[in-house]
């Protein structure tokens, strides 16, 4: 059996990062860090997402989705209307928004203290999306995918999610180097969000997301697990989302998408254990379970 590497064996309590703020501050609520682990539940109003594409391509179905994983405990909503799956292409801005906005105003209708984040690197369909109710931008692009994403953000006061991502959806997993993944992602996530900030975006708002399978091989995704504390020692809260993704498939024999549910409660009780703040999952309610114990075990909650 391999030896386990010293980050695995120096596990992570729930403790403020030096220099950040105690809350994630959204415009109409501000959700703790540091006191247990956040859950972001997903739901892809798309065709060919990887793991459901289409079965929430309809609207009502979608609005029906959403509200399920908020009452299975969901704390923010990751509401997205573009495949970012490897080999995926992309969808014009008004297909996008055709597929989003119903579903916001939706589930804004059936529960108004939702907190929902739009899964996009557009700014208009962010614009468009806060104006429907969202309070978090998830742009998977890190500010690089439209110039007018750091000052909308900034603008807005939403939240702001910055991902590594190394390439295109189209190409990224074609060949994927890096000397030092850890070192590599984690300066890029820091170059970015200090670009935020300096486009106004408040320190408070921002949270980081080293992209688990977005331009990287299977080490390369373990490596981020392994290192997401050195991640969060950059100063800002970290996402981590590797639910149901191939590289559970691998580990776990070839199992397709809709089996690695087991996988990714494991991956993900291991990442807030290591230093996740927040995690992006299809599957609130066993992930949810499974990290409130994770998250006692380290010390947190209110138990």
């Amino acid at each position: 059996m391999a030896e386990k590497s010293p980050e695995v064996n120096s596990l992570v309590q729930k403790q403020a990062v030096s220099g950040t703020a105690a809350n994630w501050s959204l415009p109409r609520i501000e959700l703790p860090w540091n006191q247990r682990t956040l859950i972001m539940g997903v739901v892809n109003v798309t065709p060919d997402s990887f793991s459901d594409g289409g079965r929430f391509l309809d609207a009502d179905a979608a609005i029906r989705q959403g509200l399920e994983l908020l009452a299975q405990g969901a704390d923010v909503l990751d509401i997205g209307g573009e495949s970012t799956r490897p080999g995926s292409d992309p969808v014009t801005a008004e297909e996008e928004l055709r597929r989003v906005l119903p579903v916001i105003k939706g589930i804004m209708a059936g529960a108004s203290q939702a907190v929902i984040s739009i899964d996009t690197y557009r700014a208009r369909v962010a614009d468009e999306a806060i104006q429907a109710g969202a309070q978090v931008i998830n742009d998977i692009t890190a500010l690089r995918g439209d110039a007018g994403m750091a000052a909308l953000a900034a603008s807005s006061g939403a939240g702001l999610i910055l991902m590594h991502m190394q390439g295109q959806p189209k190409t990224m997993q074609v060949s994927p180097n890096y000397d030092d993944v850890v070192a590599e992602v984690g300066d890029f996530l820091l170059t970015q969000a200090q670009a935020a900030q300096a486009a106004g975006v408040a320190r408070e708002r921002i949270v980081i997301d080293p992209g688990i399978g977005f331009g990287k091989t299977l080490q390369h995704n373990l490596a981020l697990i392994r290192g997401l504390a050195k991640l969060r020692g950059r100063g800002y809260p970290v996402l981590l989302g590797a639910s149901r993704k191939a590289m559970l498939g691998t580990i776990t024999g070839g199992k397709p998408a809709e089996e690695r549910l087991w996988a990714t409660i494991g991956a993900h009780v291991a990442g807030a254990m290591l230093g996740a703040d927040l995690v992006r999952v299809h599957d609130v309610e066993p992930v949810r379970d499974a990290i409130l114990v994770a998250d006692a075990v380290m010390g947190g909650g209110d138990f």
